[in-house]
């Protein structure tokens, strides 16, 4: 019976195929064979035994099944994995495997083939999802829109921004799974402390044939463990990239709320259905979705975190902790990945709210530019900020037109006459480099990726 919502509501097929139990025992496997075959090319094993094991190691013959029920007499699931494989294999080769190794070097040699996987995954949904939002970005740069701070109205700015500024940070995430999976995504064949003392010397040659084999960087240094800051940097920026896809889902739900409702998800009239009583509800349920999980995925920091500090060279207390967090952080963040690519490639702009929202304040939001042109125009700018802001309180306490109100102000008109406080009060033309910004932004982005 499925018990986690991973099992049957949350995730992908490419993201689930790579943490299932199956694809974990090959690539536990794939590790053993590589140790056989780079021992066969330093002269440690025959070459005839490193191919038996190399041909046996394929779920084909050693069944997860079979290492299941080793792992339940045995109780340790590495030495279940050897059991395994040694009896799959002929001619006595099942004497030699595993040999000069220790559990934790195919535990992390085969999670780093496991991430490898992961990441590639990640980047492409990252990088898909960067370029939607440049789309949008392009699309909508002379869409002109309230800018809001404090949750209160602002300055004007263009949605072109708003997506330009999300693409960028987007791309920056791209770059931190790119330098995370350079420390983390390594091989690592030390023994029992990390002095490689069973093979003797010529135990460091076969810690870097052994990533040659498996086309991973080898480490550099270890006790038992690839160190767990490495781990924790990889959760770190997933959790990073799931607080940007919280950002992004956020303000699209602030801005779908009713008393908004600038842009919004798609909701499909014909099959949707936003509440169980209330007919006419459309929730934002998917972007609500992406921030519930994300916060799940940011749970898993601290726990990484912790898993670091270990007693002396090695202990235990990571092992159960990353039997969790890693499968869980990878799915979920790939999940909320594409529901945020799905989010925004159907998302809905409702342009008389945009509008309307750009005017509610009857020209308030263009006082800053009111002080500005009167300071150009000669006027003192202290003199002219409390004179704009004297007119703005009136206007805004009385519901006036900042416009008619600032006019009513002779000092005023001796440096703006109605025409120019005219031109000033258009917030369409009060974007400042914007179109500039978003363009360049867009001209970098071609070398993005």
């Amino acid at each position: 019976m499925a018990i986690h919502p991973i099992e049957f509501r949350y995730g992908t097929p490419e993201m689930k195929n790579i943490w299932e139990s199956e694809n974990k025992l090959q690539k536990m496997l794939d590790v053993e064979s590589a140790l056989s075959q780079a021992e066969a090319e330093l002269d440690i094993i025959p070459k005839e035994v490193a191919d038996e094991i190399k041909s046996k190691t394929n779920i084909k013959y050693v069944k997860l099944e079979r290492v299941n029920q080793i792992e339940r007499e045995t109780n340790h699931d590495i030495a279940a994995l050897v059991k395994g494989l040694a009896e799959q294999c002929d001619n006595n080769a099942g004497e030699y495997v595993h040999f000069g190794a220790t559990s934790n070097d195919i535990v992390d040699s085969s999670q780093s083939l496991l991430f490898k996987e992961s990441i590639e995954v990640l980047e492409e949904k990252v990088e898909r999802l960067t370029k939607i939002v440049l789309d949008l970005a392009d699309k909508n740069k002379d869409k002109v829109c309230i800018g809001r701070t404090h949750g209160q109205h602002a300055l004007p700015t263009t949605y072109g921004m708003k997506f330009a500024l999300w693409a960028d940070e987007l791309k920056r995430q791209y770059d931190r799974l790119e330098q995370s999976k350079k420390n983390l995504c390594v091989s690592m064949m030390d023994g029992a402390v990390g002095t490689t003392a069973v093979l003797g010397e010529i135990g460091w040659d076969v810690h870097k044939k052994v990533a040659e084999i498996l086309d991973l960087p080898p480490a550099t240094i270890t006790n038992q463990v690839v160190q767990r800051d490495n781990h924790a940097e990889f959760m770190m920026v997933m959790a990073n990239i799931a607080t940007s896809l919280d950002k992004i889902a956020l303000e699209i739900r602030n801005l779908q709320r009713t008393e908004i409702m600038e842009v919004g998800e798609y909701f499909d009239p014909e099959k949707q259905v936003g509440s169980s009583t209330m007919p006419h509800k459309m929730n934002p349920i998917t972007a609500e979705r992406i921030c519930g999980v994300s916060r799940v995925v940011r749970s898993h920091v601290v726990a990484a975190m912790e898993n670091n500090p270990l007693w002396h060279e090695r202990d235990l207390t990571n092992s159960s902790c990353e039997r969790i967090i890693f499968p869980e952080a990878c799915i979920l963040t790939d999940y909320i990945l594409n529901l945020t690519i799905k989010l925004m490639s159907t998302l809905v702009f409702y342009d008389e709210n945009i509008e309307r929202n750009l005017n509610m304040t009857n020209g308030l939001i263009m006082a800053e530019r009111l002080m500005a042109e009167l300071t150009r125009s000669g006027m003192g700018k202290q003199t002219a900020y409390g004179i704009v802001r004297e007119c703005a309180i009136k206007a805004n306490k009385e519901s006036l037109l900042l416009e008619e109100v600032i006019l009513t102000k002779d000092k005023v008109k001796e440096f703006l006459s109605k025409e120019d406080v005219d031109k000033i009060m258009d917030p369409h033309t009060y974007i400042g480099s914007s179109q500039k910004i978003i363009d360049e932004v867009l001209k970098s982005s071609k070398n993005w990726f």
